[in-house]
């Protein structure tokens, strides 16, 4: 007998619909269970109660891509989420290694898969205009699926690409050490008591393996997303990239689709991220139509 998360996500293969919305595991191309929530609209929001002016959207799901060693259900991403409805439908889900999300994390490297089909569950459910928000690791995964999923190019029966993209302290370049967090996160990455530390300590389950081949970087992606709008948000005070990243990725998108905020005092991914910020965030993706930005 299967017991504990495994069983916990076999039952949830089955959608169920709750009053707060439907959970259920969703199955990647390659294989990998993803357990996923979506939730509807909050209705009634006062205007400016989640820091930002209410433009609700009916035809807009937002999927929210959580940072390395969140899940769907951590604390930070749930104020996230709770922000986000002010304005539009929401899809959480636990990358692969993380919460009750089967397989290993590969470090935003197969996790785009985990997005595509995190996309597709929300325009199966009704969604004509689906954007993509990541935070840190999730930053980097929305960028790239971005660029490897395009308009109009299907796989499947449902579209995985993405109408709007937001990427929140993300980094622009793989292996990057030049931070004392940084360097912590390799060690936990790419050493087994690391590992360890992380499967017992943070619920993060990491693959051994090296990447073979390099994924494609957020740098590199970042030009290919074009003319989806791109909104890239970065912190003065992020103790893990400093702000050459944010500046790196705005010098490789395409300046037309793409905006660059800096955030004065703001530090790093969903659990620095206040009310007034998401409430900014999510106003942009209500205003913005396919193929445009502020500049």
């Amino acid at each position: 007998m299967v017991s504990g998360p495994e069983a916990d996500l076999e039952r949830s293969c089955v959608p169920s619909i709750t009053s707060r919305g439907r959970r259920a595991a969703l199955l990647t191309d390659d294989g990998v269970r993803i357990e996923a929530a979506y939730e509807p609209r909050t209705p009634g929001v006062p205007a400016g109660q989640n820091g930002g002016t209410e433009r609700p959207s009916e035809d807009l799901a937002i999927v929210l891509a959580h940072g390395f060693t969140g899940a769907l259900d951590r604390p930070a991403l749930r104020r996230a989420a709770t922000a986000f409805r002010a304005r539009a439908a929401v899809v959480t889900f636990s990358f692969r290694g993380h919460g009750g999300s089967g397989g290993r994390s590969t470090l935003g490297d197969r996790e785009v898969g985990d997005l595509a089909a995190a996309v597709r569950w929300a325009r199966s459910l009704g969604h004509r205009r689906v954007a993509t928000v990541g935070f840190s690791m999730g930053g980097s995964v929305v960028l790239r699926h971005a660029a490897l999923h395009r308009p109009g190019e299907r796989r499947g029966r449902t579209d995985a690409h993405a109408d709007a993209v937001v990427a929140v302290s993300a980094p622009a370049r793989w292996y990057y050490r030049g931070t004392p967090s940084m360097r912590r996160l390799h060690w936990v990455v790419t050493r087994p008591t690391g590992r360890l530390v992380s499967r017992l300590g943070l619920r993060t389950r990491i693959h051994p393996e090296d990447w073979n081949p390099v994924p494609l970087s957020p740098t590199d992606a970042a030009p290919l997303i074009a003319p989806t709008p791109l909104l890239i948000v970065h912190g003065t005070r992020d103790p893990y990239f400093p702000l050459d990243h944010p500046r790196m990725l705005m010098a490789a998108a395409d300046p037309a689709a793409t905006d660059l905020w800096i955030e004065p005092g703001f530090g790093h991914a969903e659990n620095a991220a206040g009310a007034g910020l998401l409430g900014r965030i999510g106003d942009w993706l209500t205003e913005r139509p396919p193929g445009t930005a502020t500049g």
